[in-house]
């Protein structure tokens, strides 16, 4: 499947609320974790029965409920259900192709950005897609396979590190959003110092094959800077909205993930720029070998035109020709052209040709 644009095939004609999966099925049965706390209780736990989430919405805890696979319509329909999901923010769960946004609902706040993943050995980045709805006291984060980057955030809530047992819904949305951006950070740390050694490859040895890595990188670049974009105009908007979800205090925080985000764009946008210069001094480089070959071969070529001339001059087949009765005209021949040859290489050195 393509990685900037998914088919939708399946899609065309359906009206809003259909239920219908677009993606790579990647788990074979969908996994349900629980993580319910306050200050001094925390429960977590894994669920087999999608029905009983609905109990969580009427709590006072904070509920966190991660679901890995979302390939499963039943089960969809059970938690849309549960959750009185509006249908478009159902039909955006299972496109797995949906550009990061956030969209705000009367009573939930629904969320995609994708979650990132770098491949040391093909040297390509992973992606996939991550919604989270977040309601009152209650958050879904949908994730079409098992393993994330959310572990710190676990980790943060068992051990009370931090403010995230006292915060509430919007902070714990914060805190996952932020741990997603900063992942990007550490992909584009890691790519760019590759990237910056290039630089030194291009100027010793510019083979083909580097040209074909900072094609590569670009693409990437493009890849990273298309999934990162949408994210701050998204969150721009959630900091200005007027929405009873987002409590004051922790709007700092958000405006915080906003100047993360920024960093990110930034970096990668520099990194665009770096990998366009690093294509110019290759040409630069492999044009500038080429002219100095094409430069010694001239001067070879001008070396030899006069050597040539003589040659050809007594090389004739006229009959009456001076020199050639002469008993050394072979070596006063030879005599000519050494002369000749070195004359014309030492002014090319003098004028520093050579």
């Amino acid at each position: 499947m393509a990685r900037f644009h998914k088919k939708t095939d399946k899609r065309v004609g359906l009206g809003p609320g259909s239920f219908v999966f677009v993606g790579s099925q990647k788990e074979e049965e969908p996994r349900i974790r629980l993580i319910d706390y306050e200050l001094e209780q925390l429960t977590e736990k894994e669920i087999t029965d999608s029905a009983s989430l609905k109990v969580l919405i009427s709590t006072k805890t904070v509920s966190w409920i991660n679901i890995d696979g979302i390939h499963d319509i039943d089960l969809m329909k059970n938690i849309a259900s549960s959750f009185e999901f509006h249908p478009l923010l159902v039909d955006d769960i299972l496109n797995t192709g949906q550009r990061p946004k956030i969209v705000l609902y009367d009573d939930m706040i629904f969320i995609v950005m994708k979650m990132l993943a770098y491949d040391e050995s093909s040297h390509r980045i992973q992606a996939e897609q991550v919604s989270m709805v977040f309601g009152k006291n209650f958050i879904l984060t949908f994730q079409e396979q098992r393993g994330d980057v959310f572990e710190p955030v676990r980790n943060r809530i068992r051990r009370q590190k931090g403010r995230i047992r006292v915060s509430g819904v919007d902070y714990l949305a914060y805190a996952l959003m932020d741990v997603i951006v900063d992942n990007y950070n550490y992909i584009i740390e890691r790519m760019g110092e590759m990237i910056e050694e290039l630089e030194v490859s291009i100027l010793s040895d510019p083979t083909p094959d580097i040209m074909e890595e900072i094609n590569d990188y670009k693409r990437e670049m493009i890849y990273l800077r298309k999934s990162i974009r949408p994210i701050r105009e998204a969150v721009q908007n959630m900091i200005k909205s007027d929405n009873d979800l987002l409590h004051s205090e922790n709007i700092p925080f958000y405006r915080d993930l906003e100047d993360h985000v920024t960093h990110a764009l930034e970096t990668v946008d520099n990194y665009r720029d770096m990998l366009s210069d690093q294509l110019n001094i290759y040409n630069s480089v492999v044009s500038n070998r080429m002219n100095d070959i094409m430069k010694v071969l001239t001067i070879f070529a001008a070396i030899f035109i006069p050597l040539t001339f003589i040659a050809g001059v007594y090389g004739t087949n006229f009959e009456y020709l001076p020199e050639l009765q002469y008993r050394y005209s072979y070596f006063v021949f030879w005599g000519v052209l050494l002369v000749v040859g070195g004359i014309m290489l030492g002014y090319f050195r003098r004028k520093k040709w050579l």
